[in-house]
């Protein structure tokens, strides 16, 4: 796999008429590593995701893939570049499982990496633990069943970047760590991996780098360690929390303070 950077995101905005859902992000993805995007809900988030993957044309500012401008690329380029795992998923046919995540390889017809479909798309239901549900109608899944067909999908496109929208949503706690490991794993053999998360402290389990959003903007970008404090998450999120190290590893777990009636 690649090495160095994969995106390089400078002064982004976008703006819908008088409404401006990015201003003035600029972020930075190497190859080799998990970047997590974090905020509150209608930070922006899956707008940069959107403006990352070439789907959203931002408004001001450059994005560029690999030192290209990502307008550059072209549509087939882009798909062998980078997968992306949308928020929702619909499929408008009744596809089982399987079938869905046969249309990951749809970019590499023509060419001789064809050869490899049966082995990427076994070792996506595999990874994501999907195999045994892969032969059932993708409408008569559950919510968690069709989240892991959806992310095999995205990994039987076997890119070096990948771009995940919320991607442990509708899972349960042990498919979310699965689902984060395989981020990681991902990570490890060089791809870069970029995953909007609401779980702060699976987040920072994770991720390599965090960037928060609020209102748009980028309050901070670093480590786990640099971007949770307590004075910033509470005052993004607007609730009182505690920070303190996870037993086992050391990273930050975000526990709200409450208050029991």
């Amino acid at each position: 796999m690649s090495a160095g950077v994969a995106y390089r995101a400078s002064g982004i905005g976008y703006r819908v008429g008088d409404a401006e859902i990015l201003s003035d992000v600029s972020v930075e993805v190497g190859y080799g590593r998990v970047l997590g995007l974090v905020g509150p809900n209608g930070a922006g988030k899956s707008t940069l995701l959107g403006v990352l993957a070439g789907d959203v044309a931002p408004t001001a500012g450059v994005v560029e893939l690999d030192g290209r401008v990502i307008g550059d690329w072209s549509v087939r380029e882009l798909a062998r570049r980078r997968a992306v795992l949308l928020q929702h998923n619909a499929v408008a046919f009744s596809f089982t499982g399987r079938q869905v995540v046969e249309m990951g390889r749809a970019p590499w017809l023509g060419t001789s990496l064809v050869d490899e479909d049966e082995n990427a798309i076994e070792s996506a239901l595999a990874e994501t633990d999907a195999t045994a549900f892969s032969g059932r109608v993708f409408p008569t899944l559950s919510g968690g069943e069709r989240a892991r067909i959806s992310l095999a999908r995205v990994l039987a496109q076997d890119t070096a970047v990948l771009l995940l929208d919320e991607p442990t949503a509708s899972l349960d706690i042990g498919h979310q760590e699965d689902v984060l490991r395989v981020a990681r794993r991902l990570a490890s053999r060089g791809r870069a991996v970029v995953a909007v998360l609401h779980d702060l402290s699976l987040a920072a389990a994770y991720a390599d780098d965090l960037a928060m959003l609020h209102h748009g903007r980028l309050v901070a970008h670093g480590s786990p360690a640099e971007v949770l404090t307590a004075d910033r998450v509470e005052s993004v999120y607007r609730t009182p929390v505690r920070i303190l190290p996870d037993p086992d590893t050391g990273r930050p777990v975000v526990l709200p303070r409450r208050t029991l009636p």
